[in-house]
């Protein structure tokens, strides 16, 4: 059977649904999530719970330190070992996650870095430029890249700079000559933007109840080895920057832009078999899948 690719915005139900899809193809779950990799950020990242993942086998969740790096590389890596295991076991894989560039390197031989030899000394240039200060750069030389790239996503938006400097072209431009190191069928889960905005705004909501503010207080010492949202907010709120509401606010309207970027991406750069879920039963869900995966 094919690698099957749940993918979609965040608070889209991709979880529940990789979960009950598992069950049913025997398969196993490697998370295609670049924040649910670390210990601790558990509340703020939305991290699938031992009794939600109902004893299906989950890979690459909860294994780093805070304070350990990750990258696409590492995770390119671990991946495709991930998948060599679980085929040994003679089982079937399901990636979940939103972070697609992630998940284009480990099933693609994508060529990190645009192609470019890597000049540790270029970042140096720019050591004194805010994340967005250097966004902004990018804003201005190559748009498309700068939709992709979040600003905090500091070594993407330099790397994306470098490229234009170093060849005068956008990295946006640069073509596509990826191929398929696998057979996989990536599935979608959307809805229309307003009510995708209404169960993110939600998802915030039910954060804080189970504790998200906490969580953050927790971790406030390790405040400098953490970039995701739901936590840079509440340390500007700790650091009393910004008041709990606009803190809050700034979650449900960061996550809504993620969520917004995560459709471009996978709407330009990868085929993706879209299913509207909204109002749908998991169980529907699953039959739409099924249909399009047999």
């Amino acid at each position: 059977m094919k690698i099957i690719v749940i993918v979609g915005p965040t608070a889209v139900g991709k979880s529940k649904v990789s979960v009950e899809l598992a069950k049913i193809i025997n398969a196993e779950i490697i998370s295609g999530d670049s924040v649910q990799v670390y210990k601790k950020l558990d509340i703020g990242s939305g991290k699938i719970t031992e009794t939600e993942m109902d004893d299906v086998p989950h890979h690459l969740i909860d294994f780093l330190e805070i304070t350990e790096s990750y990258s696409v590389s590492r995770f390119q890596k671990e991946v495709r070992k991930k998948i060599e295991e679980i085929k040994a076991r003679e089982k079937n894989v399901i990636i979940c996650g939103g972070t697609g560039l992630y998940i284009k390197a480990a099933l693609t031989n994508y060529q990190l870095g645009g192609g470019l030899k890597r000049d540790r000394d270029f970042s140096k240039k720019y050591i004194s430029y805010s994340n967005e200060e250097l966004h902004d750069i990018l804003t201005k030389i190559d748009y498309e890249s700068s939709l992709k790239f979040h600003q905090n996503n500091r070594a993407r938006v330099l790397r994306a700079v470098e490229y234009h400097q170093k060849t005068g072209s956008k990295i946006s431009d640069k073509k596509d000559c990826t191929e398929d190191l696998y057979d996989y069928k990536i599935i979608g889960l959307g809805m229309k933007r307003e009510k995708l905005y209404d169960k993110i705004n939600q998802r915030v909501d039910d954060m804080f109840s189970k504790g998200l503010i906490n969580e953050v207080e927790s971790l406030y010492n390790l405040k400098n080895n953490i970039d995701a949202i739901g936590y840079n907010e509440l340390f500007e709120f700790l650091d009393q920057k910004i008041s709990l509401e606009e803190s809050t606010e700034l979650i449900k309207r960061n996550s809504r832009r993620y969520a917004k970027r995560q459709f471009t991406w996978f709407n330009n750069q990868m085929d993706t078999n879209w299913i509207d879920v909204y109002g749908l039963s998991t169980t529907d869900v699953l039959d739409k899948i099924l249909k399009l995966i047999n």
